[in-house]
Parts: C-alpha cells; sequence; structure tokens
C-alpha cells in the first residue's frame, strides 16, 4: 500500500512539474536561416511553381501582389497574424545570433529551434536544496517501460522539463517494444522525438503507423508539419484533408490549410477557407483577423473595418488593433474616427510599438498634406525607434521636398543600410542625392501601399520612370492579433483632389497637443 501511494505522489509531481513548462507540439513552427541553408531533407532544390514554401510563386498568385504586401527574406509577409515562430527578431533565432553570435548558454550560435528549447529545458537547471527532482544518469529506462502508467509520465517529464530527446527517445523505444508495437501513443512521441532531432522521414512513417491503429486530430496535425518541414505543402493539404474526411469541420485542421495556403499566396483560397472556419466557430481570432487583413490589402477598408471591430467586441483590447482600426477608418473616409483611434493606439502602446503608431500618424498626416505634422510624427518615431528605416526614408524625402538634398541623401543612404531589401529605400538612396527640380518636377515615393502612379526622376536630363511602385511597410506584432502596420503615400495631386484638412480640423488640434 505504501508502494502504491509512493509512486501516486511522484506520478503527481512529474506531471505538476511537466505542467507548469508544457507547450503544445502540434503548432507548425516556421524555419529560420540555419534550417534553410542547412537542411538536406527537401526533396528538391528546384521546385515546381506553387509546390515549395520556400519559393511562392508570383505570377500566378491571387489576392494583393508582394508589391502591395512585400514578404520578408522568408517568405512571411511582414503584416499579418502572429503565430508561433514568426517573429524573425525574437530572441534564440541564427538571424539574433548572427547579430549576437554568443549566448549566455552556449558559446555556439544557436539556431532557430535550438534557441527555443533551451529555455524550455532550463526549469531543471533551478536551484535546489535537495538535488534535482529525477536523476536520469541513475534511472533503469527498462524498469519503467514495463509500467505504462509511470512511464508516460516519466516520458514528458524527460521531454519537457528537462528537454533531453536522447533519454526520451530510449524510453520511448523501449516503452513501444514492452507493449508489442501496438500502443499509438508512444509511436506518436516517438514522432515528436525524430521530429525535434531533425529525422523528419523517421517521424512521418511513426505517425502513419500511429494513423494506422487509431485516427486523432492531432496525429494528422503532426503529419502536416513533417510535410511541412520537409517542403512538401501539397501533401499536407491532402494530409489534413483526409483528417477532415474523419473529423468534419474541426477548426485545427482547417486553419492549417488555410495557412499553407497563405504561404503559397493562394490568397482566395485561404480566404475562403477561414470562411469556412468561422462558420463553425465565429469566435475565431485568426480567421476574422486574416479576413481582415485581406479586405484591406485589397482596397477594401470597409469591409476590413467591420472584422476589426467584431475583434474589438470579442475583447481583444490593444495598440495593435486601434492602429488597424484607425488605418482602416482613414481609408474609408471616416476621418472623425480616425485620429480617435490612433491616439487609443498611443495609449495603449509600449516601446516597441509607439513609434509604428507615430509612423502611420505621419502617414494621416500626409493624407491631408500636412507636411509639418507628418516631418514631426516621424521624427517621433525615430525617437522611439532609432532604427526606424521606413521613417528614414520618409524623411529623406521630406527633405528632398524641401530642396535640402544633401540631408535628403545622407538620410535615405541610413534608410538603406537598415533596411536594405526595401524597395524604397534603394531607389531613394541610389537616386536621391542626383534629383535636379529645376530641370523636371519631382514626385518622391513615400513608403506607402499606392501601387500604381509614377516616380519622376531627372539627373542631367536623363528621366526614369518606374510604374507600380511597391510599398515597403513596416510591422509590428504582439499577442494574437492580425497587424497591418499600413501605410499610406504621398500623392501630389492637383489641389481640387486633395482632402480638406477642415474635415478633421478638432481631432487635429487635439493631437497636435500630443507633439
Amino acid at each position: 500500500m505504501d508502494l502504491v501511494l509512493t509512486q501516486a505522489a511522484w506520478t503527481l509531481k512529474t506531471q505538476a512539474l511537466t505542467g507548469q513548462v508544457y507547450v503544445d507540439e502540434v503548432e507548425v513552427d516556421e524555419e529560420g536561416i540555419a534550417e534553410v541553408l542547412m537542411d538536406d531533407n527537401v526533396i528538391a532544390n528546384v521546385s515546381r511553381p506553387g509546390t515549395s514554401l520556400r519559393k511562392p510563386g508570383t505570377s500566378s498568385q491571387s489576392g494583393p501582389s508582394p508589391g502591395v504586401r512585400p514578404t520578408s527574406q522568408s517568405g512571411r509577409p511582414l503584416s499579418g497574424f502572429v503565430r508561433p515562430g514568426t517573429q524573425g527578431g525574437r530572441p534564440g533565432t541564427m538571424e539574433q545570433a548572427i547579430r549576437t553570435p554568443r549566448t549566455a548558454h552556449t558559446a555556439r550560435p544557436v539556431t532557430s529551434s535550438s534557441g527555443r528549447f533551451v529555455r524550455l529545458g532550463t526549469a531543471s537547471m533551478l536551484s535546489n536544496p535537495d538535488g534535482p527532482f529525477i536523476n536520469l544518469a541513475r534511472l533503469n529506462f527498462s524498469k519503467y517501460a514495463s509500467r505504462p502508467n509511470l512511464a508516460k509520465a516519466l516520458f514528458e517529464y524527460i521531454f519537457h522539463h528537462e528537454n533531453d530527446i536522447r533519454n526520451a527517445l530510449e524510453l520511448a523505444a523501449l516503452a513501444t517494444e514492452a507493449c508489442q508495437f501496438k500502443d499509438w501513443w508512444w509511436k506518436v512521441q516517438l514522432a515528436k522525438c525524430y521530429y525535434r532531432l531533425g529525422m523528419y522521414r523517421d517521424a512521418g512513417k511513426q505517425l502513419k503507423s500511429a494513423l494506422d491503429q487509431q485516427a486523432m486530430v492531432d496525429i494528422f496535425l503532426y503529419l502536416g508539419k513533417v510535410y511541412v518541414r520537409l517542403d512538401q505543402p501539397l501533401t499536407a493539404i491532402e494530409t489534413y484533408k483526409q483528417g477532415l474526411e474523419k473529423f468534419p469541420g474541426e477548426t485545427s485542421l482547417l486553419t492549417s490549410i488555410a495557412r499553407i495556403y497563405e504561404g503559397l499566396t493562394e490568397m482566395d483560397n485561404a480566404v475562403k477557407i477561414y470562411k469556412d472556419v468561422l462558420q463553425f466557430d465565429n469566435m475565431h481570432v485568426e480567421a476574422i483577423a486574416c479576413i481582415a487583413t485581406h479586405y484591406f490589402y485589397t482596397d477594401q477598408p470597409e469591409m476590413a473595418l467591420k472584422f476589426y471591430r467584431r475583434l474589438l467586441q470579442m475583447g481583444v483590447y490593444n495598440a495593435e488593433l486601434f492602429n488597424n482600426l484607425g488605418l482602416c477608418c482613414f481609408y474609408a473616409q471616416q476621418y472623425d474616427m480616425t485620429l480617435t483611434c490612433f491616439q487609443r493606439a498611443l495609449s495603449l502602446a509600449d516601446d516597441q510599438t509607439l513609434a509604428d503608431v507615430w509612423f502611420n500618424i505621419g502617414h494621416v498626416a500626409l493624407g491631408i498634406c500636412d507636411h509639418k505634422l507628418a516631418y514631426q510624427c516621424f521624427r517621433l518615431a525615430l525617437a522611439s525607434n532609432n532604427d526606424h528605416a521606413e521613417a528614414y526614408n520618409n524623411l529623406g524625402v521630406l527633405e528632398l521636398k524641401r530642396g535640402h538634398v544633401e540631408s535628403g541623401r545622407d538620410t535615405c543612404k541610413l534608410s538603406f543600410n537598415l533596411r536594405g531589401e526595401g524597395f524604397h529605400s534603394k531607389a531613394s538612396g541610389v537616386h536621391g542625392g542626383e534629383v535636379n527640380s529645376y530641370h523636371r518636377p519631382v514626385a518622391p515615393t513615400f513608403a506607402g501601399r499606392r501601387s500604381e502612379y509614377k516616380w519622376f526622376l531627372s539627373s542631367e536630363d536623363r528621366h526614369a520612370t518606374v510604374s507600380h511602385i511597391p510599398k515597403m511597410s513596416f510591422f509590428f506584432t504582439i499577442g494574437g492579433t492580425a497587424v497591418l502596420s499600413e501605410t499610406t503615400s504621398l500623392r501630389f495631386a492637383p489641389s481640387e483632389d486633395r482632402i480638406s484638412r477642415d474635415r478633421a480640423s478638432g481631432s487635429w488640434e487635439n493631437l497636435c497637443d500630443l507633439l
């Protein structure tokens, strides 16, 4: 009796420690620079268009082009719903390791996966006067493998709390053999260990074997995750559809399909699937936010405004949402609400998002042709974030418009150095110092969302015309809200087409008080 009580107490404590650091492994994580450069599990280096997440198609894509909604080097849009692993600047990524090649845990540069799991495995490093709860070096895994209840609790403790994948794999292999390969749960755990060790094909074999014994939603999600890591998005979609045949209306499977379509830049199919998700779960935040994002980038701000208001009614209350509401109101010509939403966003913004809010307010000021206020807003954005490349770019164009060629050229060059992949920073940085306003009127390009207008450059009577100029959109991602740090462009139109400042004079006076 005492032995049974001791085992029960041991199991309870093990499960409690595991629950403190438990992380759902189902979410599809995205690859960083290390995985892209060092992964040799891809079937084809040169894949057909529309069959790879690493090289999504551009000619046959649906929805807005990358010029309207640009993407990062990893293929993710610069604005969108925040998902696990999609923030390129998060600690522990290869991108961060390149900037800071030594971490507190190791002298070696970390990868995007190891950095995350290092933190998950540090719970055992906490000082304990009695020593660690379980000394894995002294355990006889064969003894525990024959006891299913103890073995499962011990495996989760080793996998999540200790982050010791090799010992967890050894225990899972012994337990699978002890149950004569008839327990699907252990096969899934083997697949999780193989996936963590980078053995994706072995993980897929274990998951397929587990599906033959028991069909579970998580198994379909794990298997689709493996195919995504192998860069087989179409096979992953077929796997999710097979899961929908057994579990109709499962929102997690539908959401995974929509994410893959979004990664393939097939936005029409993605939005269609997101709408199907809302039919089964009308409170699904990701589906609502992604649909609103699509409507915004396809020049339907009124429709996007309805979905963002729905998020506000659901209880989402942060600076990102009010920023998006302000942008939608501005493009929908509801100027009385635009500044109110931005004022609320400023009151809720933290240090990381404050610069982006001021940046968007500056573009609203450009929309009503208040260049002085726009200049102040961009300077405030730089005061909050000195590395804000888009603010430097737009300040450079404003300086050029004022006739300060040297200052504008230096500012545009600084923007190019901070974010060289942006089209506008390249164009302004290369040609900014050669603009001669006496030969031909110059229509400078601001980092904005308008994609169809001309930019005339004049240098020694040689004119260059660029049409369909894409935008450089800056974004900020916190929480689980769709992020549309969208910008507007300054368009030098005739005076009769300009927006009258008198429509929102009262709101602007309130905003000027903040300056």
